[in-house]
């Protein structure tokens, strides 16, 4: 039997697809995968510094509700610590204890992340949002691999209903099953992409903008653990054999440092000085 090298080519594709679906058949079965601890900060190819600081963001009322969200990874808890998205929330509230509405969602409770959203935006029995609360909202969202996902879905919901979204922030953004989470919707004002390529689970490498004249893509940035590994003890040895770039990313400091100061910059620097003057 001759062995073409459309075949071979092909058997390869099965190959790798077999691999990869095994793997998120066993992420399925190991909640625990996504546990993660910070390690020594890797070297990194995105080198360009992320801010959004140069241009000015939309004008809102001073009474705007401020809201930050964020969304777990795999099948984490909203309040396991080990976590960054979980990290980075508890930073702002330190400073932010009551003017920012700041909270974390596991990735499959989009439905009430949203319903929340409503209510801090003023909807309270009825369910609805007047256009002026829809003008004057701040939000911001941001997430980790299926969370990451959830996090673009959620800002195609809010677009729906006419709402817009200050910023959102994928880390290593892995989309599920009739997701994408490559395209940001135009009521999103800005957008960021964090992504590394190695191993079965890799994130989005490429976000772009659904409408450039109104959202503003900051960068999609490639991370690479090859020659400066991340150590993240507290997973299971199963996720560090066969998905270790994607908790690398999980665990990178300085990845989840630039995410917590995009949200810083469109925060209200006024408030939090005063809560930290007290």
């Amino acid at each position: 039997m001759v062995v073409t090298g459309a075949d071979s080519m092909s058997r390869k594709r099965k190959l790798i697809l077999s691999f990869r679906g095994l793997a998120l058949f066993l992420l399925s079965l190991f909640p625990v995968l996504y546990a993660g601890a910070d390690g020594p900060a890797p070297a990194s190819d995105a080198s360009t510094r992320t801010s959004a600081a140069s241009e000015p963001a939309p004008v809102h009322s001073p009474s705007s509700p401020v809201v930050v969200l964020g969304f777990l990874g795999g099948f984490v808890r909203h309040d396991d610590a080990i976590h960054s998205t979980v990290q980075v929330a508890r930073s702002l509230q330190k400073d932010y204890p009551a003017s920012v509405h700041i909270e974390t969602f596991e990735n499959h409770r989009m439905s009430d992340a949203h319903g929340r959203l409503l209510n801090l935006l003023g909807a309270g029995d009825t369910g609805i949002v007047t256009d002026e609360q829809k003008r004057s909202a701040r939000i911001i969202l941001y997430g980790h691999s299926w969370g990451a996902s959830t996090v673009v879905a959620l800002a195609q919901k809010l677009k729906a209903e006419g709402i817009p979204v200050l910023l959102t922030i994928q880390v290593d953004s892995v989309a599920k099953s009739g997701q994408n989470d490559a395209l940001i919707p135009d009521n999103v004002h800005y957008a960021v992409n964090f992504y590394q390529d190695k191993g079965l689970i890799h994130g989005q490498q490429k976000i772009l903008a659904a409408d450039a004249s109104r959202t503003r893509i900051l960068g999609n940035f490639r991370m690479d653990y090859t020659a400066n590994p991340v150590s993240c003890p507290q997973y299971p040895w199963f996720s560090r054999v066969f998905m270790r770039s994607h908790i690398e990313i999980e665990c990178d400091h300085h990845v989840w440092q630039r995410v917590e100061d995009l949200i810083r910059e469109q925060l209200p620097t006024s408030v939090a000085r005063s809560a930290n003057s007290q």
